[in-house]
């Protein structure tokens, strides 16, 4: 009996150590070589949200994402998750590269990687239409903004000197702004503009431009040097061949791909 136990717990220990010590060359340490694993929120249009009518995962950074997929030969698996998570999701090898408009900035350079911005865009502050007490960013200090607290943009408020009330994501601060919990906004003049045409909501205002546009690129973990190095060749022959162009005219109207 003890030497068929001993036997059991043998080949218990092995599988185990098969299934953990598989995939070492994987695209990134926990995935599959042949599988692109992308987080995304999936509730941010025009960038990552689910089509109204088929409730299909698409949107500029989807359709980009599923562009590099292809550009490499892999498959790509999406994870839908908030943005305040999405972070920590990267770090703990839930996915390869996370695909949702990310602002690079220094303090995102000390921690992860980036591809070759793959957007370029400003920053607005948005207020309700008939508040005309917002000019310009100085004027939303002491005011309440609702903000992504990983969001670069909630670093822009703070340094502003508004108040911070934490959200979600960009339809949960127009939903907190309409209703008069906050005072302003601050998010992505693409976003905003692609809400107002699709929702018709003539409610809220873009009331002041943030100066310097931002750049959004893909991110990695800092030991993902080949990926991010692979991803970038293949978002230049995207870029050569007019697929970003196409992908970015087809949501915006025009190029915000940084051509």
């Amino acid at each position: 009996m003890r030497t068929r136990l001993s036997l059991t717990v043998a080949l218990a220990s092995a599988l185990v150590l098969s299934a953990c010590s598989g995939g070492s060359d994987d695209a990134g340490s926990g995935g599959d070589a042949d599988v692109l694993r992308v987080a995304t929120e999936g509730t941010y249009a025009p960038f990552s949200f689910h089509d109204p009518d088929t409730d299909e995962l698409t949107g500029y950074d989807v359709e980009v994402a599923r562009a590099v997929g292809e550009e490499l030969g892999m498959e790509v698996e999406f994870s839908e998750t908030t943005f305040d998570s999405i972070f920590a999701g990267l770090e703990a090898d839930r996915y390869d590269v996370i695909a949702n408009q990310v602002s690079i900035n220094p303090e995102r350079e000390e921690s992860y990687l980036f591809s070759t911005p793959y957007t370029v865009s400003t920053g607005v502050v948005i207020t309700r239409a008939d508040d005309d007490s917002v000019t310009s960013l100085a004027d939303v200090a002491g005011k309440t903004s609702a903000q992504s607290l990983t969001s670069s943009f909630y670093e822009t408020a703070t340094a502003a000197g508004a108040q911070i009330e934490a959200v979600e994501g960009f339809t949960q601060a127009i939903t907190l702004l309409k209703q008069e919990r906050v005072d302003v906004t601050i998010n992505d003049s693409l976003a905003f503009l692609e809400y107002q045409a699709t929702t018709g909501d003539e409610d809220v205002k873009i009331a002041a431009e943030i100066d310097e546009p931002s750049e959004q690129a893909l991110v990695f973990r800092q030991d993902e040097t080949d990926l991010q190095s692979r991803v970038d060749d293949a978002l230049e022959s995207l870029r050569a061949d007019g697929t970003l162009a196409e992908i970015s005219e087809r949501y915006f109207g025009e190029d915000v791909s940084g051509q």
